[in-house]
């Protein structure tokens, strides 16, 4: 700035954050419990502090104030006086330069020093303060302009029940991709590089799911050990785009990438992390929210309120019973929405926010919000239901609106598939789109979020290739990630020569996926499952920025990994060819679409319906799935899913009605083999561990 007037103007409380008007910017924070607050202008570089205003008014706890002549570009950050009484929950410290909760841009980088900490470090001791100025070590907020031309960009606003997303690291998803120009890679530029579009096509999935792409800080303990937060679960500005992301450093760069991949037809969701903050526990950081008004940003234990609750395993809690908090998030949820043209939000430990002052609450205030807004509403709205807290597990329990993780999908499908005893009720139940946890207040099958791999875990190929995790590369002596995996090596721990383990490996990978594109819900793929990317047993891979985690797009090129590519990209083209495959309600066997023909039938492997005895047979892992619809012209059109987890192979007689004409779709077991018709009354071998989709119809009349 060329020019810095003497004071700030009186501004307007709203809207917070720092808002440019084409004149000067207006300066707004939250502060319930501060008795004053400075704002502090900075360099271009933002190194160097040139001007220092005390905010001139408080309107309704937000300190708020106008400097003329500022510009977007404009670096700064805030000092908060009031108390420092952490038995009181009471931690400002002016000497700490704290980022704006609203800020839209982020100049610097965070230098580790005593100095971010509230408290002596040195004493352990966080009942005592810190005189260390933390302004030198701290990043800076910068104003940000909105403007961008979106031409005439629309949301694909793809139906809940066509859904198939794709969940892929902004960063790791290209940064080995030799077509990209190496200066992009890892960057929002190059998740909209034309191969990177023609592949998700290809697959036939419709929506991408980023892991956290809101700007998080490195922890320190990880960079003393030469490692770094890739997941990015580490959030501190919820209105800001990681800049390790922007490869120009524009935020315009993120909203370019999304309008190509809506003129692509691919939805844009965002997982967000608003349960937590990087500040951590009570002895943690005092960046931004725990300077400005701890006793309100998070939840603290009523009866001592210098301890912060950790429902999160992080250190705290944010707390969304309070309106400011809420107020906030939603603001995020709807700046990302309106300013960037996000399609919908995934919400890390969805089950957080949803907790008040007595526990989880399905008609928490933040579920209010979301579901009143006009505008968050009509996205696609996904929570992970569970955290560490109390009652931390609320899968199937959230309010309609919301799609859910569903993680008994994931167990029951990889038990199934390594033959564990008694697992066809349970298969059966997750094929059927859990109804038996979903099926309530109008919703739909759509709710269960269905997968086989996440980020959080094994890849599909290590699902099929591991038994024991390996995690030693991340330094916590081999404790950390899951120790129950529900997985099987099939004979050898990790990589092998072996061809025939190798080829079962393939066919019980080919059949995993089988399961998860003809079960009802939405099916959710892991980026490079569809090649089979490996982590060579890495079930906890959060800390790795490196080619453990770096899609490797040679195995996509080679033999092996083209043709698991064309086999995933065929279930998915059957699955939008067959709408029963995605059934938009709940089928449970008891509507008749045709005389002897239900909506939904469950078989043996000799064609005959389940008894109550078969279905409790621990040894029984054969299993032939119907559904069935009544097409336009009158004819009935059936699905058949043979499923075959047993040691060896299976002949399986056909269900009646015979006079079905029948075609078979896809064999797990013979991925490359072309569909075909079969002879009516046919029986059909199915290879151990494999599944065959066929489809059949019944003409009019016939039975």
């Amino acid at each position: 700035m060329s020019y810095l007037p003497e004071r700030l103007e009186a501004g307007s409380p709203y809207p917070l954050g720092a808002s440019f008007d084409g004149l000067g910017v207006n300066f707004a924070v939250y502060s319930a419990n501060a008795e004053k607050i400075e704002l502090c202008v900075y360099d271009t570089d933002g190194a160097n502090e040139i001007a220092r205003y005390e905010m001139p008014e408080c309107t309704d706890e937000v300190w708020h104030g106008y400097l003329a002549e500022a510009r977007p570009g404009t670096a700064y950050g805030y000092r908060a006086y009031g108390p420092y009484l952490p038995e009181e929950g009471h931690r400002f410290n002016p000497n700490k330069l704290l980022l704006d909760p609203y800020a839209k841009g982020i100049r610097g980088e965070l230098a580790w020093s005593n100095s971010l900490f509230g408290y002596d470090v040195e004493s352990g001791d966080d009942t005592t303060f810190s005189t260390l100025d933390s302004g030198p070590d701290m990043i800076k907020a910068t104003v940000v302009s909105s403007q961008y031309d979106w031409g005439d960009d629309r949301r694909p606003n793809t139906p809940w029940a066509d859904t198939v997303i794709y969940e892929a690291h902004v960063r790791g998803l290209t940064k080995l991709m030799q077509d990209v120009p190496e200066d992009e890679r890892g960057t929002f530029m190059a998740l909209s590089h034309p191969k990177v579009i023609d592949h998700l096509k290809r697959l036939g999935v419709t929506a991408v799911e980023l892991l956290p792409i809101h700007g998080f800080v490195q922890d320190h303990f990880l960079q003393e050990r030469g490692l770094s937060n890739y997941w990015g679960y580490n959030s501190l500005a919820f209105f800001s785009p990681e800049r390790r992301y922007l490869s120009t450093g524009s935020v315009n760069e993120m909203k370019l990438a999304i309008r190509r991949l809506h003129a692509a037809g691919l939805e844009v969701i965002l997982d967000v992390v608003y349960n937590h903050t990087a500040e951590g526990s009570e002895k943690g950081t005092t960046l931004s929210f725990r300077g400005f008004d701890n006793a309100n940003y998070y939840r603290l234990l009523p009866d001592q309120p210098r301890f912060c609750i950790n429902d999160t395993g992080t250190g705290n809690t944010v707390n969304t019973s309070t309106t400011r908090v809420l107020q906030m998030i939603a603001d995020s949820l709807r700046y990302w929405a309106d300013e960037f043209h996000v399609d919908g939000f995934r919400f890390d430990l969805g089950l957080t926010l949803g907790r008040e002052p007595h526990g989880f609450d399905r008609g928490a205030g933040f579920f209010d919000v979301l579901r009143t807004d006009p505008t968050l509403q009509r996205l696609k709205l996904i929570t992970e239901p569970w955290d560490i807290g109390p009652g931390g597990y609320q899968l199937g329990q959230f309010p309609p609106g919301f799609s859910e993780w569903n993680d008994k999908y994931r167990d029951g499908v990889r038990k199934y598939w390594r033959g564990d005893e008694g697992m066809r009720p349970e298969l059966a139940a997750r094929l059927s789109g859990s109804g038996d946890l979903f099926d309530r207040r109008s919703r739909r099958p759509w709710a269960s979020l269905n997968y086989l791999a996440s980020h959080d875990g094994y890849t599909l190929n290590d699902v099929v290739s591991y038994e024991q995790r390996h995690n030693e590369a991340n330094g916590e002596d081999n404790k950390d990630g899951h120790g129950e995996n529900y997985a099987c090596n099939w004979g050898v721990e990790g990589p092998t020569g072996d061809a025939a383990i190798q080829a079962t490996r393939d066919r019980v990978r080919r059949s995993m996926l089988m399961s998860l594109f003809t079960a009802l819900g939405t099916p959710m793929l892991l980026a490079g499952d569809e090649f089979g990317r490996t982590q060579t047993g890495n079930n906890n891979a959060y800390c790795q920025d490196n080619e453990l985690n770096w899609l490797d797009w040679e195995l996509a090129g080679s033999e092996a990994g083209e043709a698991l590519i064309a086999f995933t990209a065929r279930l998915a083209a059957l699955r939008r060819r067959y709408p029963v495959l995605h059934a938009r309600s709940f089928l449970y066997g008891q509507a008749e679409v045709a005389p002897g023909v239900l909506d939904v039938d469950w078989f043996d492997e000799r064609g005959q319906h389940l008894s109550s005895e078969d279905w409790n047979n621990a040894q029984g892992r054969a299993l032939t799935m119907r559904r069935a619809r009544r097409l336009a012209a009158g004819s009935v059109e059936g699905m058949t899913l043979l499923m075959n987890a047993s040691e060896g192979p299976l002949t399986f007689t056909l269900p009646e009605p015979a006079s079905f004409s029948r075609r078979l779709l896809i064999d797990s077991a013979d991925p490359a083999a072309p569909e075909r018709d079969l002879g009516a009354g046919a029986e059909i071998e199915v290879q151990d561990r494999s599944a065959v989709l066929f489809v059949a119809v019944l003409g009019e009349g016939a039975a």
